[in-house]
């Protein structure tokens, strides 16, 4: 069944957006959707803006009376921690296992990155606990040849509503033969699930369109001096540095390849396009920076002024992209009790799983529907350089990262 965003809003109870009389709920109806992300450390304020457009959908729905008249709680949690200072695949798996245990949650929003996914994974499919993840990317999550590890109950329980790295790295690797000209790169993962998979995946389509890979390398997210790997990139010349990576080793990478080669040409994946970034390594050493984001860009878009609009005045602060794919994620989870609930049946794990599999809607970023692995059907990845404007704050994602374009795929 498709199902469009004013149709899902319906199926919700009114939209709130609208203004529109709250509709009874049945008392003592409700259900749990469990949201895991890392509030503790290098992207704490990044996860804050995922749980911040989350939280605004099911915030939205509840006003508008619930979805099919559930009143939808949230279990939040946190996998981050002081000792990992990001997120922390044992602190992830421990929260899998609190939301598996906790009959009353449906599904499930989150998690922000990979390593995180590639431990909850396995739990949540031997609970059969439904995830739709806003913002991680390793296409192993879904992939059929590792079904055994990461679903082992068989069915798809890891949703996205973003692309995977499977095309954010190559695509990344076109703009740069296309658009950049580039000739040959040094690249540089952080050895994190995230890290590692999309610096894979660059490297190995830089080579294909014929740019040098000069060498590879890893940054330790826990140790303070990078001048070594950064000498001797600086000492092989490459045109220029991409590096895989999350902001706690991102952010002292940006500052101290600044220090010893600041007019190398440097990029980067989604891990670093955060407002932690900008804040953690500053002006002049984030400049020129290029990132890209695993979904289409649409803070710019018209169309949105009044979602924007409301996010500021709720949270009194910015979205970013990844709020908006972390806001159509919750309403994928909404629409999936609503049509549940419908349909006279439990509103159970088994059949919100199910529900989330079938379901199109048409969300902030446009119509989302799953693969049968639970990927999306658009694989649009967009493309930003950091320019600085002094007329906002360093770390404002919104006017820091000039948005560029969408990378295109495989011209080869």
């Amino acid at each position: 069944m498709r199902v469009s965003r004013r149709s899902a809003l319906t199926l919700l109870g009114a939209s709130a957006l609208a203004g529109h009389v709250r509709p009874a709920r049945a008392e003592g109806k409700f259900v749990t959707v469990g949201i895991n992300l890392p509030l503790t450390g290098a992207a704490a304020e990044d996860a804050t803006n995922i749980l911040h457009g989350a939280l605004l959908a099911i915030e939205e729905a509840n006003a508008a009376g619930g979805p099919g008249g559930y009143e939808v709680r949230t279990l939040v949690l946190d996998n981050g921690t002081s000792t990992a200072g990001q997120y922390d695949p044992a602190q992830a798996a421990i929260n899998a296992r609190k939301m598996v245990a906790d009959p009353t949650v449906v599904a499930s929003i989150g998690p922000m990155s990979s390593g995180s996914g590639k431990a909850m994974a396995p739990l949540l499919s031997q609970g059969n606990l439904a995830t739709v993840t806003p913002s991680s990317t390793s296409p192993d999550l879904t992939n059929r040849k590792y079904a055994e590890q990461f679903r082992p109950a068989g069915r798809a329980i890891y949703f996205r509503t973003v692309t995977t790295d499977a095309f954010q790295g190559p695509n990344m690797a076109n703009f740069m033969a296309d658009e950049l000209k580039i000739k040959s790169v040094f690249v540089l993962d952080d050895s994190g699930a995230y890290g590692v998979g999309i610096a894979d995946t660059f490297q190995a389509q830089a080579a294909k369109r014929g740019i040098q890979v000069m060498g590879r390398d890893r940054v330790d997210p826990l140790v303070s001096d990078y001048q070594p790997v950064l000498t001797k990139i600086k000492n092989l010349d490459p045109q220029a540095l991409y590096c895989g990576s999350s902001a706690l080793a991102g952010v002292k990478l940006v500052k101290q390849s600044y220090d010893i080669m600041p007019d190398m040409i440097k990029a980067g994946g989604d891990g670093m396009h955060q407002a932690s970034i900008l804040a953690g390594a500053g002006f002049p050493a984030a400049q020129g920076w290029y990132s890209t984001i695993a979904a289409p860009h649409m803070l710019d878009d018209a169309k949105l002024s009044g979602w924007l609009a409301n996010f500021q005045k709720r949270w009194n602060s910015l979205p970013s992209d990844y709020s908006i794919t972390a806001y159509d994620a919750a309403l994928v989870v909404l629409t999936a009790i609503a049509s549940v609930a419908k349909s006279g049946g439990p509103v159970d794990r088994a059949a919100v799983r199910d529900a989330i599999q079938a379901v199109k809607v048409d969300t902030l970023q446009g119509p989302i529907s799953f693969d049968a692995n639970g990927d999306l059907t658009d694989h649009v990845v967009s493309v930003f350089q950091v320019q600085r404007d002094t007329m906002h704050p360093v770390n404002d994602v919104v006017h820091q990262f000039k948005y560029i374009g969408v990378a295109l795929a495989d011209s080869t």
